[in-house]
C-alpha cells in the first residue's frame, strides 16, 4: 500500500483523487456559459476508478480504484430547451459490496496483493474493478475491466445487472477494455489473454448487439501487457511490447501483477496482424522495442500499407508514473509521444516510422465513423506548455490535422484537468461534431463539462456545464447518439 503524503506538497489535481467519489442520482445540469448545442443529443458515458481508499488504507496502484459511472444526458429532441441531467454512480462489483460491507479491502488487484496471509492470494487473488471503459449497446452498458467480464448497466440509470458473457464468454474468458466498432458494419471486435507460461490471445467478433459470433486465438510467448489494439481496414493489428509478467512472482504471493513486470527490450515489440473476417493470424514480425497503451486509429492506405497512429513510450516507467498517481503526488516523468508507423501486412515487417508530434499526450481518439478508415483529425489529451511534466497531469486537449500537419490546442489554464476528449457528432450535421470533456477545476474544486466545437479547440466552449460533484480523473468514456443505430 501507499503511504500518506503532505498537502502542501501536491497539485491541485490531488484534491480530485484523495477522497473517494460522490455519487449522485439523476440531476439536472445549470448551465455555467454559452448553450447547449441543438444537435448534440445522445449520452455522454464515463469510466474511472472513484475510490482509491478504504479503512484507511490506499490502493497500491491507479488501476486498482474501484469503478464509477458518470453518465450526461442530452436526451430529448430539444437539448437547448431542456439542458442536460446526469447521474454518477459506482459499478456494484461483487468485490465492491463485499469491501463496503467490510469497511476494507479484502481482494488484490493489478497494484496489490490480498490483505491477511500469504495464502489469500489464491482464496481472493483478483477484483474485477470494473474501472476501465465502456461500450454502449442497444440495451445495456457495458463497464470494462481488461482481466475479467464486463458488468452490465441500466443505459439511463447506471443500476447494475451483473457480470455479462455476451453469449460467448465462457469460463474465465476476458474481455479488454478497448473494442472496436465498425461505424458501417456495426460489428465489434475486442480480445482478451488468458494467462499462462504461454499465453493465449483471444480474440472476439460480435454483433451490434454485442453479442460474440465468432473467435479466434494464438499462442503468445509468455504473460505481455497487450491493453488495446486496432481496427485498420481488412485487419486487426496488435503490438506486443517486451513487457512480461514473472508468474512465478505473483504466485509466491508477495509481488502484484504490476511488480511482477519485467521490461525486456531484448524481446523487442511483435507485431501480429489478423484477417477481420476469419479472425486468422496473417503475419508476425519483430521491431525495436517501444511500450504503448493506447491506438488512436488504423487504416489501409493506396499502397496497401496498413498505417497505424498511436502513442509510444521508449521504456515501461509509465507504469510507475501511474502507480504514484493514485497516492496524490508523481514525480516520474514518463511521456508519451504520438507516432505513426507503415507496416506491410503480408509480412508484418514495419516499412516506415514517424514522430507526429514532439510533446507528451495520450488518450488519443478519432470520430466513431473513421474507426478503422483513413481519419483526417485526432484528438488528444497533452500537457500544457512548461509546466512541471513529473508532477503534473494533463491540462489541455488538442487536435491533430494529418493533412496540414498542424496541432490546435485548448488549454485550460492552471489547475484545470481535463479528461480523455470524446467526440459526439452532430445530430443535425454529420460533416460537424463536439468534443465532449469532464473538467476538474482545481481553483474552485468542482467538475464540469465542457463542449468544445471540434473544429476550433482553440476558441471558447461553446457550453460549461456544472456537475453536482466531484469526478476524480479517469480513463475512458464513450458517445452514445440519440439515435440507437449509431455508435
Amino acid at each position: 500500500m501507499t503511504t500518506a503524503i503532505k498537502s502542501s506538497t501536491r497539485k491541485a489535481w490531488a484534491k480530485a483523487i484523495i477522497p473517494p467519489a460522490t455519487e449522485f442520482p439523476p440531476t439536472q445540469l445549470p448551465i455555467i456559459s454559452g448553450k447547449i448545442p441543438p444537435g448534440l443529443r445522445g449520452t455522454l458515458y464515463r469510466n474511472g476508478p472513484g475510490r482509491l481508499e478504504r479503512g484507511g488504507l490506499r490502493v497500491g496502484h491507479w488501476f486498482d480504484g474501484d469503478g464509477a459511472i458518470l453518465a450526461v444526458h442530452f436526451n430529448t429532441r430539444n437539448p437547448v430547451s431542456e439542458g442536460a441531467t446526469a447521474v454518477y454512480r459506482y459499478v456494484q462489483t461483487s468485490g465492491y459490496l463485499e469491501e463496503s460491507q467490510a469497511g476494507k479491502f479484502l481482494y488484490g488487484n493489478y497494484g496489490m496483493t490480498p490483505p491477511g496471509p500469504i495464502w489469500n492470494q489464491w482464496l481472493k487473488p483478483v477484483k474485477n474493478a470494473a474501472n476501465t471503459s465502456v461500450l454502449a449497446l442497444p440495451d445495456k452498458l457495458l463497464a470494462l475491466w481488461e482481466g475479467g467480464k464486463p458488468h452490465a448497466l441500466d443505459l439511463q440509470t447506471l443500476e447494475t445487472k451483473g457480470l455479462d458473457n455476451l453469449s460467448g464468454l465462457s469460463g474465465n474468458l476476458p474481455y479488454s477494455a478497448h473494442p472496436k466498432r465498425d461505424f458501417k458494419t456495426g460489428e465489434i471486435f475486442n480480445f482478451g489473454i488468458s494467462p499462462g507460461i504461454n499465453s493465449t490471445l483471444n480474440i472476439y467478433k460480435s454483433d451490434s448487439t454485442g453479442k460474440i459470433i465468432q473467435t479466434g486465438r494464438t499462442i503468445i510467448e509468455g504473460l505481455p501487457l497487450v491493453h488495446d489494439f486496432v481496427l485498420a481496414g481488412q485487419y486487426l493489428v496488435f503490438f506486443v511490447p517486451p513487457v512480461r509478467v514473472n508468474l512465478l512472482s505473483v504466485l509466491t504471493g508477495f509481488y502484484s501483477y504490476s511488480d511482477a513486470m519485467e521490461w525486456k527490450p531484448q524481446l523487442g515489440t511483435q507485431v501480429l496482424i489478423f484477417d477481420r473476417e476469419s479472425l486468422s493470424l496473417v503475419s508476425r514480425s519483430e521491431t525495436e522495442p517501444w511500450f504503448q497503451w493506447h491506438f488512436s486509429n488504423g487504416y489501409v492506405d493506396n499502397s496497401n500499407s496498413i498505417v497505424v497512429d498511436f502513442v509510444r513510450f521508449e521504456g515501461f516507467a509509465t507504469n510507475q508514473r501511474l502507480k504514484q498517481v493514485a497516492s496524490g503526488e508523481t514525480n516520474t516523468i514518463a511521456e508519451g509521444t504520438f507516432w505513426q508507423v507503415l507496416i506491410n501486412p503480408e509480412t508484418g515487417k514495419i516499412t516506415a516510422s514517424q514522430q507526429l508530434i514532439d510533446r507528451a499526450c495520450e488518450f488519443p481518439i478519432v470520430p466513431p465513423s473513421q474507426v478503422g478508415r483513413n481519419s483526417r483529425y485526432s484528438y488528444l489529451s497533452m500537457h500544457r506548455k512548461g509546466v512541471d511534466m513529473g508532477r503534473e497531469l494533463f491540462g489541455a486537449i488538442a487536435c491533430f490535422d494529418h493533412h496540414t500537419q498542424t496541432l490546435t490546442e485548448a488549454d485550460l489554464g492552471e489547475n484545470r484537468y481535463p479528461t480523455e476528449p470524446i467526440y459526439a457528432p452532430d445530430a443535425e450535421n454529420s460533416e460537424t461534431g463536439w468534443i465532449l470533456t469532464v473538467v476538474y477545476d482545481g481553483n474552485s474544486d468542482t467538475s464540469e463539462l465542457w463542449v468544445f466545437n471540434s473544429d476550433a479547440l482553440d476558441a471558447e466552449p461553446v457550453c460549461k456545464l456544472r456537475l453536482p460533484s466531484i469526478i476524480p480523473p479517469g480513463f475512458h468514456g464513450t458517445w452514445r447518439a440519440l439515435n440507437h443505430q449509431r455508435p
